[in-house]
């Protein structure tokens, strides 16, 4: 093990059981810690940027990640060969697995994150809400059951009152969700959802909830250690959906107040402290246009979009994981936690807009990130990488934090201007745009917000290509026309044609004008 700061020890090996930017991500906080790291890949992530940046790296099996990222046992040979102590699993894949975290303790190998139990409890969503309502704490109307049989969902359905949703038991990230608006749309869209609840979670329970009209998605980050510490650290505002699935999140939310703040982060401390949590996890609610919160559910893990509360509330979650998971103590109080400015969070996909924002694999030609200040890039991948069809097309997560909401937003906006990828499709455009949208700019957002803007056209889904065409060519003639004004002074003021023409490359290379040429000592 490793010494850490507080004079204690700390893991002598980590393995990271993932891929992509969240496995980067852990090894850097690995890294700064002085703990080595260890990746696994299938056969498709060979060249892939965690392999790379890992201090040594095993194979686990082919390009489907049902035989590589999934397999618990080929996981644990890994981190056994490698001589791990310790098991980061990110999110996604089987961050949220009681049997893999199981596996681990059995195997003596530490898993960072909750315990199994935890998992377990707040992993079921039928379950969780049968918790927090025998609790006395506030859900959104509905079933604390599975629902097994055809009639017995159009009954319970009939007494909520559509529109309702029917939403998979053992997952999120928008699979096996459905929205019912009528008895008409039920029989086939339970059908729908209980299939793709199989396919993703291998379980396909579904219950029933109350839709809620325009609500904001908001969570609160937790973090507790096994001596009976818990805290939350502020909110994220995840209501920019595209399908259920957040693309954009910020803290702290443009809704809340302090005291909704400390209303809803006491509750989630209540959340957790019913299912004894130990580390980093996440409650989230849903809060209805007057104001009033119910549990959602609780992600048992590390959340995609966790940089935008480190940034706000300067906290490493990655290495509170690791300390936390190491035995040792939080060194905050409630009372010692600040938020400090905003930040804002997009997630860059390769994706194609102009195709219902279809997965677009294929080798980045091209890769400009951006910088200055306020601004944090998380990735995965690097120029010249392959980017597979087989596992979810995030490229990079582009985080922004500024002394309020209003710089961060201007800031965001530098940032996709600065951002550039060739040879994939992506979603940046699409960003462009909805960061200049009027109401996002007003913080008047809700989780169908984006969906409604496309149906309606406020936001394109040009493909970037076409736009950025248009955008040179409008360039071009822009400065052909200030080439023949500079043309046209030059001769007036008798300048010779070698300095003009020194001056049209100027021009051409910069789009600069006359005056910024003469401030430059140029003229």
């Amino acid at each position: 093990m490793k010494p850490d700061r507080s004079g204690g020890c700390l893991f002598k090996k980590i393995l990271v059981a993932n891929r992509g930017e969240i496995a980067v991500r852990v090894m850097r906080a690995c890294r700064e810690m002085g703990i080595p790291s260890v990746a696994v890949y299938s056969e498709v992530d060979r060249k892939a940027l965690h392999v790379r940046y890992a201090d040594e790296a095993y194979a686990i099996g082919p390009a489907a990640s049902t035989e590589s990222y999934l397999r618990i046992d080929r996981i644990i040979d890994a981190a056994r060969q490698a001589g791990a102590d310790a098991l980061h699993p990110g999110y996604g894949f089987m961050a949220e697995n009681p049997d893999f975290a199981r596996a681990c303790r059995d195997a003596g190998i530490v898993f960072i994150g909750p315990s199994a139990e935890a998992m377990e409890l707040m992993g079921s969503k039928t379950t969780s809400r049968h918790t927090l309502v025998q609790a006395g704490l506030p859900v959104v109307p509905g079933t604390d059951m599975n629902l097994e049989d055809l009639r017995e969902v159009r009954r319970v359905a009939q007494e909520l009152g559509y529109p309702v949703m029917l939403k998979a038991s053992a997952g999120g990230g928008g699979k096996g969700l459905r929205l019912v608006r009528s008895p008409a749309e039920l029989d086939a869209a339970y059908r729908e959802a209980r299939s793709e609840a199989q396919n993703a979670f291998n379980d396909p329970s579904v219950y029933l909830e109350k839709y809620l009209d325009r609500p904001r998605h908001i969570e609160i980050q937790l973090l507790g250690d096994a001596h009976g510490n818990l805290i939350y650290l502020g909110e994220r505002e995840c209501s920019l959906q595209r399908r259920h699935q957040k693309v954009l999140e910020e803290c702290p939310s443009p809704l809340l107040d302090a005291d909704l703040r400390r209303r809803m982060g006491e509750t989630a401390v209540r959340i957790g402290k019913l299912a004894n949590y130990t580390n980093a996890g996440t409650v989230e609610f849903l809060v209805d246009q007057n104001r009033n919160f119910y549990f959602l559910e609780m992600n048992t893990r590390l959340q995609v979009e966790h940089p935008v509360t480190e940034v706000v509330v300067g906290i490493d979650l990655v290495k509170e994981q690791i300390r936390i998971a190491a035995g040792r103590r939080l060194e905050w109080r409630q009372e010692d936690v600040r938020l400090r400015g905003a930040a804002i969070e997009c997630r860059i996909y390769a994706e194609d807009p102009a195709r219902g924002f279809f997965p677009s694999p294929g080798l980045i030609t091209r890769l400009a990130i951006p910088s200055g200040p306020g601004v944090r890039e998380d990735s995965g991948v690097y120029e010249g990488w392959q980017v597979p069809l087989e596992y979810d097309p995030l490229l990079a997560k582009l985080i922004v934090w500024g002394t309020d909401r209003e710089q961060a937003v201007g800031r965001m906006r530098r940032a996709l201007s600065e951002y550039e990828v060739a040879g994939v499709k992506t979603n940046l455009q699409f960003f462009r745009q909805l960061v200049v949208h009027p109401e996002f700019a007003k913080g008047q957002i809700d989780t169908g917000f984006i969906d409604r803007m496309l149906a309606e056209g406020s936001l394109e889904s040009s493909p970037p290509q076409v736009l950025e065409s248009v955008a040179m060519l409008a360039l071009a003639l822009e400065l052909r026309q200030r080439q023949s004004q500079s043309q046209q002074a030059a001769g007036r003021a008798g300048i010779s044609r070698w300095k003009a023409a020194g001056r049209e490359r100027l021009l051409n290379n910069w789009g600069g004008s006359d005056a910024a040429l003469t401030r430059s000592g140029t003229k």
